[in-house]
C-alpha cells in the first residue's frame, strides 16, 4: 500500500487504525484534503496529504513512515554529534535518528532501522569504520545507501574510495552544514519537509 500515490478512505482508515466513517468525517470537514471521484461519493486522498495530516495532528505515520521520514543511522561514540543533529533536524521536520556504537551493532541497526543514510565516525577506528562501509556496499540492500564519513582532525592525508563513501566531513565541523547536506542528499531521493 505505501507504493500507491492515492488512497481510498478504507486504506486511510487502516493506516490510521480508525473506522472508514472517521476518515470520511475528516474529509468532509476539510481537515483531510483529497477529492471525490466524479459521479460518485467515493473519496480519494493523495498520500502526501495524508502524511501532512498525520504530522499536523501528531499521529503515528504507521506504514507510511519509511517514505515520510528520513532515517539516519549514526555509527560512533560521539553522543554530542547526535544531539546536535537531532536539534538541527528534529523528528517534527521528518528526520529520525538511531545510533550504533560498533560495527556489529551497525549491521543490526541497518537491517532493522532501514536508514536512508549512515554516518560513520572514523574515530571508532579506521579499520572498523572502513569495514562497516565495505560491508554495507557489498550488501545489495544497502548498495545505494548514502554513506558519510566523519574523519578525525589528526588523520592527515586519509583518502577514501569515492565508490565507498558519498561525502566526508573532517572534524571539527559545523553540525548545521552536515544537517544541510543530509537534507540535500536525502531530499534528492525522498520527498521530505
Amino acid at each position: 500500500m505505501p507504493g500507491k500515490k492515492v488512497l481510498t478512505t478504507g486504506q486511510v482508515a487502516k493506516i490510521c487504525k480508525v473506522a472508514p466513517r472517521t476518515v470520511s468525517k475528516w474529509f468532509d470537514s476539510g481537515q483531510l484534503n483529497g477529492y471525490r471521484i466524479p459521479g460518485s461519493q467515493d473519496r480519494r486522498i493523495p498520500r502526501e496529504y495524508l502524511i501532512r495530516f498525520l504530522k499536523e495532528h501528531n499521529m503515528p505515520l504507521g506504514e507510511l513512515e519509511d517514505e515520510a521520514m528520513a532515517k539516519v543511522l549514526v555509527v560512533g561514540q560521539d553522543q554530542v554529534l547526535q544531539e546536535n543533529l537531532v536539534r538541527e533536524l528534529p523528528e517534527s521536520r521528518s528526520f529520525k535518528f538511531s545510533n550504533a556504537g560498533s560495527g556489529f551493532e551497525a549491521g543490526i541497526q541497518a537491517e532493522s532501522f532501514n536508514p536512508d543514510c549512515i554516518i560513520v565516525d572514523f574515530s571508532i577506528g579506521r579499520t572498523e569504520a572502513l569495514q562497516i562501509c565495505q560491508n554495507l556496499r557489498r550488501n545489495p540492500d544497502f548498495a545505494d545507501i548514502i554513506l558519510i564519513a566523519l574523519l578525525p582532525d589528526d588523520d592527515q592525508g586519509m583518502s577514501l574510495d569515492s565508490s565507498l563513501i558519498n561525502e566526508t566531513f573532517k572534524k571539527p565541523f559545523d553540525t548545521a552544514l552536515l544537517a544541510e547536506r543530509l537534507r540535500t542528499l536525502i531530499g534528492a531521493r525522498k520527498d521530505i519537509d
